[in-house]
């Protein structure tokens, strides 16, 4: 067993989310509230003692800063660090190495956009003028992520219908979540037949753009069980990046994730077949497969084969994506927040119909930019201490 000092040196005691799917008449600014609020009352916590904020947003040029004076909250220590949608997943290491050193006690990791029903469309920091590639006339960020894939079947023979399987698998573990954006039947047909939005991507392979926020409460482990719900502990987090835009990937079929994975497991102490319950980051259907692959589950060129027959849907070996991912619950731009949220609550037990039997460990990895920034954080309930 590792001893790393970082390893169970914090734990999540409260979570909450707000206006996921469509929240009209909302700023984002309400929606960070909302979640803020239940988070800290889930904690049975008060804004007031919360001293550590770790913030991060679309359109907010200082967002912590911005959420603190929203909150009345006046921190001891606060980080806004952006690195796209994997953001709060760092934070959650980030706030472990500051309560670790003291420089605060009661930390709350949030984001929240309304840019669904705002702007109607994906705001984006990917779409950040790239000198080299404008000229091109790419479409922000699909046609990168399409570039991965078709680069990951050319090499590997992955096919659309392996791409499909995501989707259906997404919307399959959607439809156990009463507060997931999309509901109903979804097929491999209906995947394959959708209209094509940049190929080989499908409408169904894409994620949605819906408003939402989500946050968490994170204390030091000595202060874990003193709060109304079940502490789910920090075990293992490791973070990596090689390149902001896609050409300058050094293969684009492989992630950092592919360093950041080893870095959280070896922290942990722990393996791929330890995980219980999957939870990455799935803007496109490309990416869950990716990702299976560079943080150990399949071999490099085997996720197409791996997600096959309905491995990762509910019913199957793997849980994955639980509360439907971004493909079917919820993505307002930046989507590692609420991948946070569904991995406490599996650890919990507290995921309804869609919870996975006896989950002791779960995984939760974040992706920004264009497959750019990769981080991974590994929990565990106290049984894995």
């Amino acid at each position: 067993m590792t001893h790393h000092e970082l390893r169970g040196a914090s734990a999540v005691v409260g979570v909450g989310l707000a206006g996921c799917g469509e929240a009209p008449g909302r700023t984002a600014m309400e929606l960070i509230g909302s979640a803020a609020w239940n988070a800290v009352t889930d904690a049975g916590l008060k804004m007031t003692d919360i001293d550590g904020v770790f913030g991060v947003s679309a359109v907010h040029g200082m967002p912590s800063v911005t959420i603190s004076e929203y909150l009345g909250i006046k921190p001891s220590y606060s980080d806004g660090s952006m690195i796209g949608g994997s953001s709060n997943v760092a934070h959650i290491l980030q706030a472990t190495m500051a309560i670790r050193a003291g420089l605060c006690s009661t930390a709350l990791v949030i984001y929240g956009s309304n840019q669904k029903s705002a702007s109607g469309k994906l705001v984006s920091s990917a779409a950040e003028f790239n000198p080299y590639e404008q000229p091109y006339k790419p479409r922000f960020p699909i046609t990168a992520y399409a570039l991965a894939a078709a680069r990951h079947m050319h090499q590997f023979g992955t096919t659309r219908q392996q791409l499909a399987e995501v989707a259906v698998a997404a919307r399959g573990w959607a439809n156990l979540n009463p507060e997931a954006y999309m509901h109903g039947p979804l097929s491999i047909d209906d995947v394959l037949n959708a209209r094509m939005v940049c190929d080989p991507f499908g409408l169904f392979d894409c994620c949605l753009v819906t408003d939402g926020a989500g946050a968490l409460v994170v204390v030091g482990r000595d202060r874990a069980k003193d709060f109304p719900k079940k502490p789910v502990y920090f075990l293992g987090g490791g973070m990596a990046h090689w390149h902001r835009s896609i050409m300058q990937m050094p293969d684009i079929t492989v992630t950092a994730a592919s360093e950041s994975g080893p870095r959280a497991f070896e922290m942990a102490g722990m393996e791929p077949a330890d995980i219980d319950v999957l939870e990455l980051y799935d803007a496109f259907t490309i990416n869950t497969i990716l990702f299976l692959e560079d943080l150990g589950f399949c071999p490099k060129g085997e996720g197409g084969r791996f997600v096959e027959g309905g491995r990762i849907a509910p019913g199957g070996s793997l849980p994955v994506n639980t509360n439907g991912g971004g493909l079917s619950c919820v993505h307002p731009g930046m989507y590692g927040t609420f991948i946070l949220v569904e991995a406490i609550r599996q650890l919990r037990g507290e995921a309804g119909d869609r919870q996975a039997k006896g989950a002791e460990t779960a995984i939760v990895h974040g992706n920004g930019g264009v497959l750019s920034s990769q981080v991974t954080s590994i929990f565990g309930t106290e049984a894995t201490l």
